[in-house]
């Protein structure tokens, strides 16, 4: 019961808690006292099923605005991410069906929803005290020996030219170095690590120190392919992701998802190892701005509506 009141001040006296709350007041009372009049305002006709949807988004928005102006709590967050999910489903429904007059005004109400809806999922997130302890695995195999890939690796200062969301290592002595890493939401995360255990050829394990932005530790195993046929790289990181659930949710929701992150750095890992460089086309960005081309798949043919749409 303490550490729920002690949430609670905290949040009370939050400027972008109080002003989400604020905001579903402004937002509720127009749609609870004037639905046609807010609906006509969207660019959707004032009928009965689009007052009544109106109506009932404006008294979650008015209970929202009670629970995060009188007891603030991050489920009334979570409940503002939830209701923009619906409010953007109704808006886009509206969309595909829409007569085209006042379309201008749906679009744009589409848009603030959606700029909303980052800033709610982003006080969420980083209001949630709560952390969900994850493991990721991931492997792949190499053409190259153990000791090689080993080496390749074990230069920590290498690590953020196949791993996209790392920004920067920096070694700090014999056995620590320290971490920035991209965030969901525009982000960063910093830390402190230490190698745990180094086996030439054969493994590497680190843990982040005391003070972590996120507490994180992992290995690294190098292990002979069958056959001689290369190296096989088998990768497991732990780590407490904050948010609890619903952070994971937002994180994947926002395209950062940690499994799939584990494997595109791994597959820009052996484009390296194998060629010298992650592997891309002329025309592709490099560095931190090919995020935005994730995840990465491998080579496919194209598919009917993107064969339609290069030849458009």
């Amino acid at each position: 019961m303490r550490a729920d009141t002690h949430s609670t001040s905290r949040l009370r006296h939050d400027p972008l808690v109080r002003g989400l709350g604020w905001a579903s007041a402004l937002l509720g009372v127009p749609q609870v006292a004037a639905p046609a009049g807010f609906a006509r305002a969207l660019g959707v006709d004032g009928e009965f099923r689009h007052r009544s949807a109106t109506t009932a988004v404006g008294v979650r928005e008015l209970a929202a605005a009670a629970g995060l102006l009188g007891r603030p709590h991050p489920a009334w967050l979570w409940g503002r991410v939830g209701g923009d999910l619906m409010d953007l489903t109704m808006l886009t429904r509206a969309l595909k069906n829409h007569n085209g007059r006042g379309l201008g005004r749906t679009v744009a109400a589409t848009a603030a929803v959606t700029a909303i809806m980052a800033t709610d999922v982003y006080a969420a997130v980083t209001r949630t005290r709560r952390s969900t302890p994850m493991e990721l695995t991931a492997a792949t195999t190499v053409i190259q020996s153990p000791d090689e890939a080993y080496t390749l690796w074990s230069d920590p200062e290498r690590l953020p030219g196949f791993m996209a969301h790392l920004d920067q290592v920096r070694v700090t002595g014999p056995r620590t170095s320290h971490w920035r890493a991209s965030a969901p939401f525009g982000k960063a995360v910093e830390w402190d690590a230490e190698s745990t255990q180094e086996v030439p050829g054969q493994l590497i394990a680190w843990r982040s120190v005391d003070g972590a932005d996120i507490d994180n530790s992992g290995e690294v195993r190098f292990v002979p392919a069958p056959g001689d046929r290369g190296t096989e790289i088998r990768v497991t990181l732990r780590y407490d992701l904050p948010g609890g659930a619903l952070g994971k949710a937002a994180a994947r929701y926002f395209g950062e998802e940690p499994h799939q992150q584990l494997d595109d750095d791994l597959r820009r890992f052996k484009q390296i190892a194998e060629t010298g460089e992650v592997v891309r086309s002329e025309g592709a960005p490099s560095g931190k701005r090919a995020r935005g081309e994730f995840p990465q798949h491998p080579a496919r043919p194209l598919t009917e509506e993107e064969l339609k749409e290069a030849l458009a």
